[in-house]
């Protein structure tokens, strides 16, 4: 049996890819489980085992939110405590940094944690050193999701492995059956985002106005929040070329209408440890801008599936969109280029790579 362990379930990277980690190891809806915190809706809604919800509310206030997240993990604790159904040789599988209630019971009770991994920016300092200390001391086996992001959270003691995400089976599908082809005079730039400063909003906001004078170019804005959220984050002081949208669960609907995907995220704020809209965008043959730093410079080369810009550069940016769609031969080469690029992160490889984890950390145990 695998307990899997998320705080907020919504349309983000790390949700997103734990429901492909729990298709990957896939057991009957009674083999498997699902804890996750009380607010949020999102992708693991559709997650094919039993889900269960502990306490977790967040907070326009971030001092009550640090509150309440600490004490949703006394929440986790305790329902897993009070569960009679989860047997002595169960895993427990930590996703991200946060849910350290789990791992703590899972170390309490001699079960096995494996911890996956997702971020590097945790804030303040003082919560990331705890939250890591934590994973040192209860953590069989621990999952990066790329080289850069073992390097910059090092966690000393504990066996890693590095498994790229992957691309989720549907939009592969879809893009397989897609024939991406450019509009005559159109030119289409997505983001797919947070509403946060530190993911490049603002500067998305800026490329979009230096667009707004050339006929031709469009800017679509999709950000993961309610419509109310998006509102409140944005303002009204916006470019007419941007069409925005609240958090979507087909986030394929949208770029399969885009002839360029771009992560702004800004270098000295927030470290992509991946990518994952990257790739989704790259297999349906769309060139990319990412930043220049962290996970994504494992996934891009700068000129052959896209663009490695630092989002702060405003002018470069500029450059570059305008270069991508005025240069049709170019486009085309990066087009195909992608694609290629992309079969790289197809499902069957990350599960493969997943249960050799899992089942290296089950082999350890037995040999004891």
């Amino acid at each position: 049996m695998i307990v899997f362990c998320h705080l907020l379930n919504d349309n983000s990277g790390s949700p997103r890819v734990l429901r492909s980690v729990i298709a990957a190891l896939a057991g009957g809806r009674g083999e498997n489980l699902l804890m996750v915190g009380s607010q949020g809706r999102g992708v693991l809604e559709d997650s094919e085992i039993e889900v269960r919800r502990y306490w977790y509310r967040r907070s326009r206030f971030r001092l009550v939110t640090l509150f309440t997240y600490f004490s949703s993990q006394v929440a986790l604790y305790r329902a897993l405590a009070r569960a009679r159904d989860i047997p002595r040789g169960a895993v427990i599988y930590v996703n991200t940094l946060l849910p350290f209630g789990a791992a703590l019971w899972g170390k309490a009770t001699g079960r096995r944690v494996i911890y996956h991994l997702h971020e590097v920016s945790v804030t303040p300092p003082l919560l990331r050193r705890f939250l890591t200390w934590i994973a040192a001391r209860t953590a069989k086996r621990l999952i990066y999701v790329s080289e850069d992001h073992r390097a910059r959270l090092p966690i000393a003691g504990v066996p890693a492995a590095v498994v790229p995400n992957p691309i989720d089976p549907a939009i592969s599908a879809r893009a397989a059956s897609s024939a991406h082809e450019r509009k005559e005079g159109f030119f289409h730039v997505l983001m797919l985002a947070s509403p946060r400063d530190f993911k490049g909003v603002p500067e998305y906001l800026e490329l979009a106005r230096d667009f707004a004078a050339r006929p031709g170019f469009a800017f679509t804005l999709v950000l993961n929040g309610t419509p109310e959220e998006v509102g409140a984050y944005l303002g009204e002081d916006l470019p007419d070329n941007l069409d925005v949208h609240a958090r979507t669960d087909h986030p394929a609907d949208f770029i399969v209408r885009a002839d360029l995907l771009v992560n702004l995220s800004r270098v000295d704020q927030w470290i992509e440890t991946f990518g994952l809209t990257l790739i989704e965008a790259m297999a349906f043959g769309l060139p990319v801008i990412a930043p220049p730093v962290g996970g994504p410079t494992e996934i891009v080369r700068h000129g052959r599936e896209g663009w490695l810009i630092d989002s702060r550069d405003r002018a470069a940016l500029a450059e570059v969109v305008l270069r991508t769609a005025d240069d049709r031969a170019l486009y085309e080469e990066m087009s195909r280029a992608a694609r290629v690029r992309a079969a790289d992160f197809g499902f069957d490889r990350f599960a493969k790579a997943l249960r050799e984890v899992v089942s290296s950390v089950a082999v350890e145990v037995d040999n004891r």
